[in-house]
């Protein structure tokens, strides 16, 4: 299951208001992880509501892969610009980059 959609996140200026907003209109549920970030539950997709200061500008869609070094090079061989290097979060290591249509995306590899 290498290189699949995976994972959503959805930059907010209230991680609060955005989750609850999240919760009456859709039922979804949320797992803080702290006064920045909140995971969704039982959205149909795996996401995330992220209020940090460093928060992507606009919804971003995440690929998980088997092996990020790669996939790099594939995004840059296929046109792509890395917007942020690879970088160590909770949840395993990722890398930012922007498509040549402007989306800005992110390709990551879960911790073990």
């Amino acid at each position: 299951m290498t290189d699949k959609l995976d994972y959503i996140e959805f930059p907010s200026t209230n991680r609060a208001a955005t989750s609850a907003f999240f919760n009456v209109a859709f039922g979804w549920g949320t797992i803080s992880y702290g006064p920045d970030y909140d995971a969704l539950r039982d959205a149909g997709l795996d996401g995330g509501v992220d209020q940090a200061p460093e928060k992507v500008a606009a919804t971003m869609a995440i690929v998980r892969t088997d092996n990020l070094d790669d996939a790099e090079r594939r995004v840059l061989a296929a046109g792509g610009t890395i917007t942020k290097p690879q970088f160590d979060y909770p949840g395993g290591r990722r890398f930012h980059f922007r498509e040549p249509g402007g989306n800005e995306m992110a390709v990551y590899i879960a911790r073990e």
